[in-house]
């Protein structure tokens, strides 16, 4: 039971992050692709890649990996917003904007995912 209010405290938090997050951002990219919603995912991506490399490292409770990783990151990223934005794009068929943002949101989260974890890494 421990385990589920940490992940659900770790949600809301996350969830309140990527809201704070995302204002520091534009709307939009060029055309009409989702900024806000970009950065966010890369920026948690990024942090995903730090973070599960140092508890994969270091290890650590279980109940901080729930709360940090399934928790504050899984309410933070937003990869289920990434899909309602990219088909309302497609819906509104900006099919350019579309395809850039989702070739834009794998790729750069990929890369910084693998940037992070490189990063952790490097630092120990």
């Amino acid at each position: 039971m421990l385990n589920y209010l940490l992940i659900g405290l770790g949600g809301a938090l996350g969830a309140m992050a990527r809201v704070g997050v995302g204002r520091l951002f534009p709307a939009t990219l060029v055309g009409s692709i989702p900024l806000q919603m970009l950065a966010v995912n890369v920026i948690g991506c990024f942090v995903m890649g730090l973070v599960s490399s140092w508890l994969s490292y270091h290890g650590g409770p279980l109940a901080l990996r729930y709360f940090l990783v399934t928790g504050v990151l899984g309410g933070f990223t937003t990869f289920s917003a990434f899909a309602l934005e990219g088909m309302l794009l497609v819906q509104k068929q900006q099919y350019g904007s579309a395809a850039a943002y989702i070739i834009l949101t794998v790729l750069l989260c990929l890369a910084f995912f693998f940037i992070g974890s490189k990063l952790f890494m490097r630092m120990v």
